[in-house]
């Protein structure tokens, strides 16, 4: 079995600034050191998109900073508050496309991890997601040579309705090309995302979703709203792959409750 941990919406600002009154630097390294402390054995950490807030460069430059003592492999992706540039411009070490999408993959024995780049910097709408014909060709590519392997498909925007109006809004706009793709190759086990700031699960076609919180601000539950910029203090979390041989675990920890033992687990068991 096989563990990799799940960031997204990160949203690093620059220093002395906050979001309803958060700091996401603190919130993120908060979440890291207790992710590396009880998952010390994970094989990666995979950054599910929006790193910086404004995707300023010097937000963009705290983000690798906080990441710079990582023992752990980290994949980055972006989101809608990313931009290519700056962002490229920092992390220069980071895989793309022949045009330039910040699209990889990776494998884990018998899984492969691809990492989709859903960012739509032209978008009306600001914030919405798109694959366009150059990155559904290159996932055709990583799904034809993932061979017998199960594959996990991760997206900024989840590529499903999830109940958020204003969420589903700015959601994956071409949803449908990309579940009709995953759903014939046929060995696409599970899907990732971020972007809405709760924890929710769902399908896309016959595929599970799971989408985790954000380590900072949460959307609260407000179910047919048509506004995307709510926010919420409640606790932050990140996302927990277990990549077993009878297939995918998901867990998510609210890194920011109460610290419990196991000492105090064992106390309250009959």
């Amino acid at each position: 079995m096989h563990k990799v941990l799940v960031f997204t919406d990160i949203h690093i600002l620059p220093e002395g600034e906050t979001v309803i009154g958060l700091d996401p630097l603190a919130r993120f390294t908060q979440g890291l050191a207790h992710a590396l402390e009880h998952h010390p054995d994970a094989a990666r950490i995979v950054l599910c998109g929006d790193l910086a807030h404004n995707a300023a460069p010097t937000e963009y430059a705290r983000l690798k900073q906080a990441l710079a003592g990582c023992p752990l492999p980290v994949d980055l992706m972006l989101g809608n508050h990313d931009r290519r540039a700056p962002f490229l411009a920092e992390f220069t070490q980071t895989p793309v496309t022949d045009a330039g999408f910040v699209q990889h993959y990776q494998d884990i024995d018998d899984y492969r991890l691809i990492l989709l780049d859903t960012l739509n910097e032209e978008a009306d709408d600001t914030h919405s997601g798109h694959l366009c014909a150059h990155r559904l060709d290159w996932l055709d590519h990583a799904l034809a040579s993932a061979g017998k392997r199960r594959v996990l498909v991760f997206t900024h925007h989840p590529p499903m309705i999830t109940g958020f109006s204003g969420m589903d809004w700015i959601g994956l706009h071409n949803r449908a090309e990309l579940i009709e793709r995953l759903v014939a190759h046929g060995r696409v086990v599970q899907i990732i995302s971020g972007h809405i700031h709760r924890t929710i699960q769902g399908a896309a076609g016959v595929i599970p979703v799971s989408i985790f919180k954000s380590p900072c601000h949460q959307m609260p539950m407000a179910l047919g709203f048509q506004d995307s910029s709510l926010s919420i203090d409640e606790p932050g979390a990140y996302g927990i792959l277990l990549l077993h041989d009878d297939g995918v675990i998901v867990h998510t920890e609210d890194f920011t409750l109460p610290d419990q033992t196991p000492e105090l687990y064992a106390r309250k068991r009959p």
